[in-house]
Protein backbone atom coordinates (compact mmCIF):
# COMPACT_ATOMS: atom_id res chain seq x y z
CA UNK A 1 0.00 0.00 0.00
CA UNK A 2 1.37 3.74 -1.05
CA UNK A 3 -1.71 5.49 0.04
CA UNK A 4 -3.41 6.08 3.24
CA UNK A 5 -7.16 4.77 2.96
CA UNK A 6 -9.21 8.16 3.43
CA UNK A 7 -12.45 6.89 5.95
CA UNK A 8 -14.82 9.44 7.90
CA UNK A 9 -11.98 11.71 9.57
CA UNK A 10 -9.81 12.14 6.71
CA UNK A 11 -11.72 12.24 3.19
CA UNK A 12 -12.32 15.58 2.13
CA UNK A 13 -15.49 16.87 1.38
CA UNK A 14 -14.80 20.19 0.02
CA UNK A 15 -12.31 21.28 -2.56
CA UNK A 16 -11.79 17.80 -2.79
CA UNK A 17 -9.68 17.95 -5.88
CA UNK A 18 -7.07 19.54 -3.97
CA UNK A 19 -6.65 16.33 -1.91
CA UNK A 20 -4.08 13.92 -1.81
CA UNK A 21 -3.72 10.79 0.86
CA UNK A 22 -0.46 8.87 -0.92
CA UNK A 23 2.32 8.66 1.43
CA UNK A 24 5.10 10.61 -0.74
CA UNK A 25 2.35 13.68 -0.61
CA UNK A 26 1.42 13.22 2.93
CA UNK A 27 4.83 12.67 4.66
CA UNK A 28 6.28 15.30 2.52
CA UNK A 29 4.28 17.79 4.40
CA UNK A 30 5.30 16.22 7.79
CA UNK A 31 8.94 16.52 7.07
CA UNK A 32 9.18 19.77 5.92
CA UNK A 33 7.00 21.24 8.49
CA UNK A 34 8.15 20.29 12.01
CA UNK A 35 5.84 22.71 13.87
CA UNK A 36 2.54 20.93 14.45
CA UNK A 37 -0.76 21.25 16.72
CA UNK A 38 -1.93 18.36 18.47
CA UNK A 39 -5.22 17.75 19.05
CA UNK A 40 -7.22 15.61 22.15
CA UNK A 41 -10.01 15.93 24.43
CA UNK A 42 -9.71 15.44 28.47
CA UNK A 43 -12.92 14.95 30.12
CA UNK A 44 -15.18 16.07 27.08
CA UNK A 45 -12.96 19.49 26.31
CA UNK A 46 -11.24 19.89 23.46
CA UNK A 47 -7.71 21.30 23.69
CA UNK A 48 -4.95 21.79 20.73
CA UNK A 49 -1.38 22.23 21.48
CA UNK A 50 1.73 23.54 19.51
CA UNK A 51 4.90 21.35 19.62
CA UNK A 52 7.42 19.71 17.07
CA UNK A 53 6.92 16.59 15.53
CA UNK A 54 9.09 14.58 13.52
CA UNK A 55 8.42 11.38 11.48
CA UNK A 56 9.44 8.02 11.59
CA UNK A 57 8.21 5.82 8.52
CA UNK A 58 3.97 5.85 9.76
CA UNK A 59 4.89 7.05 13.10
CA UNK A 60 5.09 10.57 14.27
CA UNK A 61 6.91 11.16 17.59
CA UNK A 62 6.56 14.31 19.32
CA UNK A 63 8.11 15.02 23.05
CA UNK A 64 7.04 17.12 26.58
CA UNK A 65 7.42 17.39 29.94
CA UNK A 66 6.58 14.53 31.86
CA UNK A 67 4.35 16.28 33.90
CA UNK A 68 2.13 18.28 30.95
CA UNK A 69 -1.28 18.06 30.87
CA UNK A 70 -1.11 17.15 27.33
CA UNK A 71 1.76 14.23 27.72
CA UNK A 72 -0.28 12.37 30.81
CA UNK A 73 -3.67 12.64 28.40
CA UNK A 74 -1.64 10.84 25.81
CA UNK A 75 0.47 8.52 26.79
CA UNK A 76 -1.63 5.43 27.77
CA UNK A 77 -3.51 4.91 23.92
CA UNK A 78 -5.59 7.76 23.67
CA UNK A 79 -6.87 8.74 19.97
CA UNK A 80 -5.35 12.37 18.83
CA UNK A 81 -5.40 14.21 15.58
CA UNK A 82 -2.09 16.12 14.44
CA UNK A 83 -1.36 19.19 11.57
CA UNK A 84 0.47 20.69 10.10
CA UNK A 85 0.43 23.71 7.76
CA UNK A 86 2.30 26.45 5.88
CA UNK A 87 0.75 29.95 4.46
CA UNK A 88 2.20 30.53 1.24
CA UNK A 89 0.19 33.55 0.28
CA UNK A 90 -2.89 35.92 0.00
CA UNK A 91 -5.00 35.37 -3.42
CA UNK A 92 -6.59 38.67 -4.49
CA UNK A 93 -9.80 38.02 -6.45
CA UNK A 94 -12.79 40.50 -8.22
CA UNK A 95 -14.97 39.78 -5.47
CA UNK A 96 -14.62 39.32 -1.73
CA UNK A 97 -16.26 35.42 -2.21
CA UNK A 98 -13.39 34.20 -4.42
CA UNK A 99 -10.23 35.65 -1.92
CA UNK A 100 -8.76 33.13 -0.41
CA UNK A 101 -5.29 31.53 0.41
CA UNK A 102 -2.10 29.69 -0.80
CA UNK A 103 -1.57 27.26 1.93
CA UNK A 104 0.35 23.46 2.12
CA UNK A 105 -0.97 21.10 4.88
CA UNK A 106 -1.68 17.76 6.78
CA UNK A 107 -3.93 15.94 8.97
CA UNK A 108 -3.28 13.11 10.67
CA UNK A 109 -5.59 10.08 13.14
CA UNK A 110 -4.24 7.69 15.24
CA UNK A 111 -3.40 6.17 18.86
CA UNK A 112 -1.00 7.76 20.95
CA UNK A 113 1.28 6.29 23.75
CA UNK A 114 4.65 6.65 24.95
CA UNK A 115 7.66 5.48 24.36
CA UNK A 116 9.09 3.29 27.15
CA UNK A 117 12.89 2.32 28.07
CA UNK A 118 15.46 4.42 28.41
CA UNK A 119 16.60 3.32 25.46
CA UNK A 120 14.53 3.61 23.09
CA UNK A 121 13.61 7.11 24.55
CA UNK A 122 17.17 8.10 24.16
CA UNK A 123 17.15 6.96 20.14
CA UNK A 124 13.72 8.82 19.79
CA UNK A 125 14.98 12.20 20.89
CA UNK A 126 18.62 11.56 18.94
CA UNK A 127 16.27 10.75 15.70
CA UNK A 128 14.31 14.01 15.69
CA UNK A 129 17.80 15.86 16.38
CA UNK A 130 18.99 13.96 13.15
CA UNK A 131 15.97 14.90 11.16
CA UNK A 132 15.59 18.55 12.25
CA UNK A 133 19.91 19.18 12.94
CA UNK A 134 21.82 16.59 11.74
CA UNK A 135 25.30 16.40 13.13
CA UNK A 136 24.26 18.40 16.16
CA UNK A 137 23.97 15.17 18.52
CA UNK A 138 27.59 14.40 18.32
CA UNK A 139 28.45 18.51 18.98
CA UNK A 140 26.13 19.19 22.43
CA UNK A 141 26.66 17.39 25.45
CA UNK A 142 24.24 14.01 26.12
CA UNK A 143 21.02 14.04 28.22
CA UNK A 144 21.09 13.58 31.61
CA UNK A 145 19.34 10.81 33.85
CA UNK A 146 17.28 13.77 35.33
CA UNK A 147 16.27 14.98 31.87
CA UNK A 148 15.43 11.87 30.32
CA UNK A 149 13.02 11.26 33.59
CA UNK A 150 11.44 15.00 32.89
CA UNK A 151 10.88 14.04 28.94
CA UNK A 152 8.17 11.47 27.62
CA UNK A 153 8.26 10.97 23.86
CA UNK A 154 4.64 9.85 22.40
CA UNK A 155 4.38 7.70 19.12
CA UNK A 156 1.33 8.27 17.21
CA UNK A 157 0.95 5.47 14.26
CA UNK A 158 -0.91 7.26 11.06
CA UNK A 159 -4.36 5.25 10.74
CA UNK A 160 -5.70 7.64 8.22
CA UNK A 161 -3.84 10.47 6.97
CA UNK A 162 -4.65 13.31 4.03
CA UNK A 163 -2.58 16.48 2.59
CA UNK A 164 -4.66 19.79 0.98
CA UNK A 165 -2.45 22.11 -1.21
CA UNK A 166 -3.63 25.03 -2.65
CA UNK A 167 -1.57 26.55 -5.30
CA UNK A 168 -3.19 28.72 -7.90
CA UNK A 169 -3.90 32.12 -8.82
CA UNK A 170 -7.59 33.69 -7.96
CA UNK A 171 -10.51 31.28 -9.47
CA UNK A 172 -13.29 34.37 -10.46
CA UNK A 173 -16.35 34.05 -11.63
CA UNK A 174 -15.96 33.92 -15.78
CA UNK A 175 -17.68 37.33 -16.15
CA UNK A 176 -15.36 39.17 -13.91
CA UNK A 177 -12.23 38.56 -15.09
CA UNK A 178 -13.46 41.14 -18.68
CA UNK A 179 -16.22 43.14 -16.23
CA UNK A 180 -14.07 44.14 -13.07
CA UNK A 181 -11.21 46.66 -13.16
CA UNK A 182 -9.22 45.73 -10.42
CA UNK A 183 -5.96 44.17 -9.57
CA UNK A 184 -6.27 40.52 -9.14
CA UNK A 185 -3.11 37.67 -8.19
CA UNK A 186 -1.22 36.10 -5.20
CA UNK A 187 0.65 38.12 -2.77
CA UNK A 188 3.11 35.22 -1.97
CA UNK A 189 4.87 34.77 1.32
CA UNK A 190 8.29 33.09 1.55
CA UNK A 191 9.91 32.23 5.21
CA UNK A 192 13.72 31.39 4.90
CA UNK A 193 16.01 31.43 7.92
CA UNK A 194 18.28 34.70 8.39
CA UNK A 195 21.74 35.17 9.83
CA UNK A 196 22.45 33.38 12.84
CA UNK A 197 22.75 35.57 16.16
CA UNK A 198 24.93 34.27 18.64
CA UNK A 199 24.14 33.62 22.20
CA UNK A 200 25.36 36.84 24.41
CA UNK A 201 27.17 34.02 26.54
CA UNK A 202 28.23 32.13 24.08
CA UNK A 203 32.42 32.04 24.56
CA UNK A 204 34.83 33.60 22.57
CA UNK A 205 36.55 31.50 19.44
CA UNK A 206 33.32 29.18 19.07
CA UNK A 207 32.39 29.53 15.56
CA UNK A 208 28.83 28.49 13.54
CA UNK A 209 29.23 24.87 13.16
CA UNK A 210 29.54 23.49 9.39
CA UNK A 211 26.72 21.13 9.58
CA UNK A 212 23.62 24.24 9.95
CA UNK A 213 25.25 26.51 7.25
CA UNK A 214 22.50 24.79 4.59
CA UNK A 215 20.35 26.72 6.92
CA UNK A 216 22.05 29.87 6.18
CA UNK A 217 20.76 32.49 2.92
Amino acid sequence: MTSYQPGTRSKLKRAHQRAAYDYETVHAAFDAMPMCHVGYVIDGQPYVTPTIQWRQGNHLYWHGSSASRMIKSLKDGAPACVTVSQFDGFVMARSPFHHSVNYRSAMAFGTCHSIEGRDEKEQALFEMFDHLFPGRWEDVRGNTEKELKATTVIVMEIEEAASKIRNEPPVDDEEDYDGVDCWAGVLPIVSKFTAPEDDPKLRQGIAFPDYLKGFLP
